[in-house]
């Protein structure tokens, strides 16, 4: 049984992804920040079933709050063997009205949270000679999105880390890879109108969006122990809306 923390991993992209590791057999940890309520009910739906399922708060824009957090996985399990850094905000801004807030608040929530999770988890996965982390990015971090450029600088970043450090923990046996999700159909957008969301599905050649499972599967996939020899990839899971 592999020990599994998902952040962000109330809701979303996040609770898919936890629900599927704890089906697979292993241990899950899920982080959550302000949804304590929502967290608890999808531990208690998994734990109701038989399956292992913890809850965890933190802050992962906070590097105090990463640290006791893993202090506290590494005191109940020994520590993380699987790293789902999903949690992160969303913002639609033109450039000329982005904020210092904006800017700061985005980087520390999307890319300076990934940084801290994998810096904490990291002497565990060394230590054993295993590990998987996996990013969540975006098709805007592969290609740029407009009115959203702090975002897609922030996912940027990201897809640049995973190359990064996929390279230097590669003799660790440890692999690091990422999701790239196009249109995704999840609380960001839930604000979005019907016209922009059926404008949006024309633009993707499979006339589709994408939903929180398809991410989760591919997810699963690229952590499978047997996925050894996949690691500093890019995996876009967006219905080709980016080829």
């Amino acid at each position: 049984m592999r020990n599994v923390l998902v952040t962000g991993g109330s809701r979303g992209i996040g609770s898919e992804t936890v629900r599927l590791f704890a089906e697979n057999g292993d241990n899950v940890y899920i982080n959550f920040n302000r949804s304590r309520s929502t967290a608890e009910s999808l531990k208690n739906s998994l734990t109701d079933k038989g399956f292992s399922a913890k809850i965890i708060q933190a802050d992962v824009s906070v590097p105090d709050d990463v640290r006791n957090m893993f202090r506290q996985i590494e005191n109940e399990v020994g520590g993380v063997d699987v790293l789902v850094n999903n949690a992160g905000i969303a913002q639609t801004k033109l450039f000329t009205d982005i904020t210092d807030d904006d800017w700061s608040k985005m980087l520390a929530s999307n890319l300076s949270s990934v940084f801290y999770c994998c810096r904490e988890a990291l002497p565990y996965m060394i230590r054993k000679h295993f590990g998987r982390i996996v990013n969540i990015s975006s098709m805007w971090g592969q290609v740029g999105g407009s009115c959203e450029v702090h975002y897609s600088a922030a996912k940027a970043g990201i897809i640049g880390l995973t190359k990064a450090l996929a390279k230097e923990e590669g003799p660790s046996g440890i692999t690091v890879n990422c999701i790239a999700p196009g249109v995704i159909q999840t609380d960001m957008t839930s604000e979005l109108s019907e016209q922009d969301l059926n404008m949006l599905k024309d633009e993707t050649p499979t006339l589709t969006l994408g939903t929180p499972l398809d991410i989760a599967r591919a997810v699963l996939f690229i952590a499978d122990n047997s996925s050894s020899f996949i690691t500093g990839q890019v995996i876009g899971i967006n219905g080709g809306i980016v080829i």
